[in-house]
């Protein structure tokens, strides 16, 4: 019985428009990336921010892949360089979050792609690290909370976030447990912060909207290891 050997992989993440989340999903179908989800989200911009960048919607595409390291860093790179002369007025950023673990397909899918990605190159994997260490952080707050939410993260020096709409699983006795109330409608505030903004950024939203506020809000962090962002 063949072993599948481990592979270093990452979760990409990219959250643009949705004419420019396109051209990303074209690009990354045209290097066989084989894994792509879509979701649907909203910016937290003000109109008037809106207006003065040119961003002309607040609606939002996010684009997740799974792919090996390698392949990971090098499509960051291809992005960076075949998006960034394309629709300028819409803004958005890419990053990639370490994974622990796949399940043998994923980890098969992988060994094929990095196979591919070890041909195509030419041996110069251009790095696209940034200098300051970034991190997600993910607030999940009572639906209708967003803006109060995004609110309190500015004043610690957010610059920007993107919202999504969930619904929360969960036994009624680990809601009762936790304190987070009856409600299932939730939404997901994304934000990419550097390490110095981190944890202000946390600790504003789990002072102003935790579980104790009306928010029944719940802070987490994952971190990031690459970043661009496009322009």
């Amino acid at each position: 019985m063949n072993e599948i050997r481990k592979i270093p992989s990452r979760m990409l993440f990219l959250i643009a428009a949705p004419k420019f989340a396109e051209k990303a999903a074209a690009l990354l179908l045209e290097h066989n990336v084989p894994i792509q989800y879509q979701i649907h989200g909203r910016g937290t911009a003000t109109s008037e921010m809106m207006d003065l960048l040119g961003l002309g919607t607040a609606e939002k595409t996010i684009i997740v892949s799974i792919l090996p390291k390698n392949a990971a860093n090098q499509t960051l790179a291809r992005l960076d360089d075949t998006l960034e002369e394309l629709e300028r007025k819409n803004r958005g950023i890419a990053f990639t979050l370490p994974i622990s673990g796949l399940n043998k397909l994923l980890l098969r899918m992988m060994g094929d792609l990095e196979e591919q990605n070890e041909e195509t190159s030419e041996g110069k994997e251009r790095s696209v690290m940034t200098e300051r260490n970034y991190a997600l952080i993910t607030a999940i707050v009572n639906q209708g909370y967003s803006e109060e939410v995004m609110n309190a993260a500015r004043s610690a020096g957010a610059r920007g976030g993107t919202v999504i709409h969930s619904r929360r699983i969960m036994d009624e006795k680990t809601i009762a447990t936790m304190g987070l109330g009856l409600q299932e409608e939730r939404e997901m505030i994304l934000i990419v912060a550097d390490e110095e903004h981190k944890l202000p950024i946390m600790q504003a939203i789990g002072e102003q909207w935790g579980v104790r506020s009306e928010a029944k809000g719940v802070v987490l962090s994952l971190p990031i290891d690459n970043v661009i962002g496009l322009r």
